[in-house]
């Protein structure tokens, strides 16, 4: 990352790039309290170092104790977090006490200016081993980031297209054309009234930086900084830069130090002597990841301006202006949709819509060599049956009778908009596999002089990307017609549940949530038959045949051989059984309410509810609502075997394995059953989630975990899910393959599903939220002119009993050029292609190997792209691929994920639950699963409707005069800064002053006013925007549950080691460098 290049006269990139108007300032003086923190480098994966604080005259803040709080203090009350609680120590991921940067007059301001820096109080902490002069020289100088010589601003970051008022494309860090100011010799004492300059005071939280070592006076840097052009001349007005690239006064003398500012180098004044020639660069310089494999002296960090590092919130923003107001028409081969953060409309004009599948990229390279070069990989994340706004229509539904569908003879591809018709129409060629069909009789048409069909228009499965097909008897098992699916609801009765008020609640609910199964289309009522079950260490079955007075309980104590004990009057219609139905509801609770019996069984309770959709000969789902480890002697027991110890060793991996293979084996069941099973956890304490969420996970089902459930926290958030869960569209006891034209294939798939084989993804159930995550390899030359084919078919039951074809169909292009691979990926795809692969990796290899294993591969599809796509430039520059920038900051939250990198208050079962989750989810859900949006709520004008603009995730954007919204899909916390006006507490929280707002408040109340009507409208439209419901944490400022919230600021350093944005892109930077060389 080069700040000393002159400006290379080529684009880094074929095509000219949007200018990014976040990036172009380097030292933002005017924004207050955001520097950059100047913290040492701190490893990368490497523990946290203690530091030391001192806060800065004049900020509210308790001094922090000296050591970190004991855990029961950090931990966030027992049921308030979605999963995990963090605690820590003293450390502060808040911006550093560098100082503050002044802009030379005619440079833009970046905000509001600040005071002068000579009026900011001094503050100094001893810090460490400070490193020598020799070290700090080689450092800077393999880094070549140094900000040794002070450039003009820059105009957008590292490489990420064209500078704005340079003639430059590479997107380095250029110079000035007219030579920017340069160094003094920084020897002499500070000038009257001037001091080193502390952090804005505006800013509560803050880590110092460590005093390096100073060099004496007259002393040199060496290194690759080039021959250095003339300095300006003393009459140039406004501040001469410092050595960390700021503009500001020079760093006289400080207390304690014999010498001048310490690292302040003289690089040679008029008078003093030249730099020595440059040398090449070292990129060992740059500190490596592992904290503590580094010598002390090493440890120090490169001051980069965090505002000249891609920002996703500028690319998400920029996309959105650029993109969100056409819609996307489907027509175009290979055409890159709007990023998942996009809103737009989308026009099906032959191609999927990107709502069903996106792609790694949409230019695939011709060869396998060239794919394997690249490094990037080929995959599709498939949605078949995604729901789409309103304003979008459903799939078409074509029936052709009872001839069925029109297939390739050869390979069974569907028709679609691809085939091509010869010979007048009487025959098709298969773009898949290019064999020859006969068209049949009923389905002939003419052709038009352009070869194409003329009823083309007028047939959904000739003109557009996705539609359906009604499947005929020879889709169905045993060559006959399904019945339509049922709803098996199987309740745990143990004494936990019964003691939390959950039986009560479930029930109670059940009542009215009856009314609400999905049903197809303008039905009166669902054709979803349902089941009841009750059961602890034995099961309880229920007869709610509408001709009786009351239900009946039939018990099955045999937990070893399960067996249903009725047929008749087990499986009914809602409105047909109405009355028994409510009444069993009613006498549940009362039934149960002075059980004792603590323990419970669970491979049973899915066998019963598999016989029964047997004995019905039909498909279904298992709703389970489960308390405890099930520890009672049946199959499938489990003992507790949770132990933390086995972190960061070889057997991590068993963690997140399954205990007995009995689950594996329920599972395979399940799906030749299509029986799907839905999880709903309730635990206390260790409930092994690794295997009890085998099923739900093999069988196309969900987990839902409440831990420490309580009903007065929970049970809006578990209302809610349930509701949602029961309510939302299935397809039952289906099977999808994806078909390719020649020359790729599928190799790879990730998702809740069952393979027998190679090619078919088996599916009890599959509902609107789940993903499947297809990998393609070459297995022969693809042509440029043909491009590349994906049909995905998926053959389901409907939740009316009716089987369907669904078919979703999507053209790419192929490239024998990388750039044209690398101007054409989707970096939220890739990274939810790379976490889907990473998590399925823990499986059976340590952590450690599989984090290395991601940085590697992104480390050589950025070498690949500098090698061969970029111009050719200093190798101290990072030069990113425009649409590949943010591929460093999101790895590196994956990197830092709680599976991959557990701090220590994370449990072993949030790990394996979290696990499951992502590898289902869509893109839309990973990109903000790891890069949570935080939003400001008091920037934006209160009569505004629209969601107010995000900010970075790190804590240097915080403003304690400000509250914001975080949210990452399944966590909502509402931050409130310690020093909110008083009317904005009183008008949100009906409370006088901030020190009485109740923290961890997890409902705002209900007030009058247009702020609170505001902010509680803005929570109700996330809450709308996710698949899971997300519970409000309230959390203040230096309060004890802020540590549960930091860990959700990814673009700062994590206390479980895991590395800063700023920090990760300088390790990405030297593991290619020396891929490079």
């Amino acid at each position: 990352m080069n700040v000393n290049q002159s400006v290379p006269p080529v684009p880094s990139f074929g095509q000219p790039q949007p200018v990014y108007p976040g990036y172009h300032q380097s030292s933002y003086g005017g924004q207050s309290g955001s520097t950059a923190p100047t913290i040492p480098y701190g490893a990368y994966n490497g523990p946290v170092p203690g530091y030391q604080q001192t806060p800065p005259q004049g900020m509210s803040r308790a001094p922090p104790s000296s050591g970190a709080p004991p855990a029961s203090t950090a931990q966030a009350p027992c049921g308030q977090a979605a999963y995990g609680q963090f605690g820590q120590g003293d450390v502060q991921n808040g911006p550093s006490s560098t100082v503050q940067m002044q802009r030379l007059p005619g440079s833009q301001p970046f905000g509001s200016p600040l005071a002068p820096v000579g009026n900011q109080p001094a503050v100094l902490q001893p810090y460490g081993p400070p490193p020598t002069s020799a070290q700090v020289t080689a450092q800077l100088s393999g880094m070549q980031i140094s900000g040794a010589v002070a450039p003009a601003p820059p105009s957008s970051g590292l490489g990420y297209g064209p500078p704005t008022s340079l003639a430059s494309a590479s997107g380095s860090f250029p110079n000035s054309a007219s030579g920017g100011p340069r160094l003094p010799s920084m020897t002499g004492p500070l000038l009257p009234g001037q001091s080193f300059g502390g952090p804005s005071v505006s800013q509560p939280n803050h880590v110092s930086s460590p005093p390096p070592q100073a060099l004496p006076p007259g002393t040199q840097m060496t290194g690759p900084l080039g021959p250095l052009p003339p300095m300006h001349s003393p009459q140039q007005p406004g501040y001469q830069p410092q050595q960390n690239g700021s503009f500001g006064p020079a760093r006289g003398p400080q207390p304690n130090y014999g010498s001048p500012y310490p690292a302040a180098p003289t690089f040679g004044s008029q008078s003093g002597p030249q730099p020595l020639p440059p040398k090449r660069l070292d990129p060992d310089a740059i500190p490596s990841p592992q904290l503590s494999e580094l010598p002390p002296q090493q440890k120090t960090r490169h001051r980069i301006d965090p505002d000249a590092i891609p920002s996703p919130i500028q690319v998400i923003e920029d996309d959105r202006n650029n993109r969100g107001t056409e819609p996307f028409v489907t027509g175009v081969r290979g055409q890159v949709p709007p990023l998942v953060t996009t809103n737009f409309l989308v026009k099906d004009q032959g191609n999927a819509s990107p709502r069903y599948i996106r792609c790694t990229s949409y230019n695939i390279p011709c060869t396998s060599d060239m794919a394997k070069q690249a490094q990037v990989p080929l995959a599709a994340v498939i949605k078949p049956l995604a729901r789409l706004p309103p304003e979008e229509a459903s799939p078409y539904v074509v029936d052709h009778g009872e001839s069925g569908p029109l297939r390739c003879n050869r390979c069974k591809a569907y028709m679609c908009p691809f085939m091509q018709f010869i010979e007048g129409g009487r025959r098709f060629q298969c773009c898949f596999c290019s064999c020859i069909n006969d068209v049949p009789p009923q389905y002939f048409q003419h052709l038009d002089h352009t070869g194409k069909r003329v009823d083309a228009y007028d047939r959904p499965e000739l003109s557009l990307g996705s539609y359906e097909f009604l499947a005929t008897v020879d889709y169905c098992k045993n060559n006959k017609f399904p019945s339509p699916p049922a709803f098996i609801f199987m309740i745990d009765v143990s004494y936990n549940a019964i003691r939390t008020g959950l039986v009560r609640l479930l029930c109670e609910e059940l009542k009215s949530l009856l009314d609400f199964l999905p049903r197809e289309g303008g039905a009166e009522e669902s054709a979803i038959r349902v089941g009841f079950v009750t059961y602890n260490k034995v099961l309880h079955f229920y007869n709610v045949k509408s001709s009786l007075a009351q239900p009946q309980m039939m018990v099955v104590s045999d937990v070893a051989d399960m067996f249903v004990p009725l047929l008749d009057g087990f499986l009914v219609n809602v409105n047909e059984s109405r009355a028994v139905i409510t009444s069993l509801l009613d006498q549940i609770p009362e039934m149960f309410a002075d059980t004792r019996e603590t323990e419970t069984v669970f491979v049973p309770v899915i066998q019963a509810g598999m016989e029964a959709l047997k004995a019905a000969e039909c498909a279904g789902k298992l709703f389970l609502f489960h308390t405890s480890l099930p520890i009672a002697e049946a199959p499938g027991k489990l003992k507790n075997r949770d132990d933390r110890k086995l972190i960061n060793t070889d057997k991590e991996k068993t963690l997140f394995q399954p205990q007995t293979g009995a689950y594996q084996t329920l599972a395979k069941e399940c799906v030749a059953q299509g029986c799907c099973v839905d999880l709903f956890l309730f635990p206390n304490q260790y409930v092994d989630v690794a295997t009890l969420s085998v099923v739900p996970q093999l069988t196309g089902g969900s987990v839902y975990k409440y831990a420490c459930f309580q009903v007065e926290n929970d049970q809006e958030r578990f209302l809610s899910d349930l509701r949602r869960d029961v309510q939302k569209v299935v397809g039952f006891d289906a099977v999808m393959r994806v078909r390719t034209s020649t020359g790729i294939r599928a190799v790879d798939f990730f998702g809740a599903f069952y393979m027998s084989n190679t090619t078919d993804v088996e599916l009890a159930g599959l509902d609107g939220d789940k993903t499947v995550t297809v990998e393609f390899k070459h297995d022969d030359r693809l042509n440029e002119e043909s491009g590349a084919l994906l049909q995905c078919a998926l053959l389901y039951t409907s939740c009316a009993g009716q089987r369907r074809l669904r078919i979703h169909n999507l053209a790419l292009n192929c490239c024998t050029q990388l750039a044209d691979l690398y101007r054409n990926c989707e970096t939220d795809t890739l990274i939810n292609y790379m976490a889907k692969f990473a998590y399925r990796g823990v499986l059976n290899s340590p952590v450690k190997a599989v984090r290395d294993t991601l940085i590697t591969q992104c480390a050589q599809i950025l070498a690949c792209y500098r090698k061969n796509c970029a111009s050719p430039s200093s190798a101290g520059q990072l030069i990113l691929p425009e649409c590949m920038k943010l591929l460093p900051v999101y790895l590196n939250c994956v990197l830092k994920s709680d599976v991959l990198q557990p701090g220590a208050e994370i449990t072993t079962d949030d790990r394996a639950y979290v696990r499951q989750l992502v590898t289902s989810m869509d893109v839309a859900e990973t990109n903000v699963f790891f890069y949570p949006r935080l939003l400001p709520l008091t920037k934006s004008p209160i009569e505004s409707t629209t969601e107010p603009p995000a900010v970075r995730a790190s804590e240097e954007r915080l403003s304690n005069g400000d509250m914001y919204l975080l949210e990452n899909g399944l966590n909502l916390f509402l931050w409130v800064g310690a020093s909110v006006q008083q009317g904005v507490v009183q008008s949100l929280f009906s409370v006088s002053s901030f020190s009485q707002i109740t923290s961890g408040l997890s409902v705002l109340p209900v007030l009058d006013n247009p702020l609170s009507k505001k902010v509680r409208g803005l929570i109700d439209s996330l809450r709308a925007q996710r698949s899971r419901y997300m519970k409000l944490i309230v959390v203040k400022q230096e309060d004890k549950l802020e540590m549960l919230f930091k860990h959700f600021l990814v673009e700062d350093k994590s206390l479980s080691g895991g590395a800063s944005y700023v920090d990760f892109l300088c390790h990405m930077h030297k593991e290619i460098r020396q891929l490079l060389s």
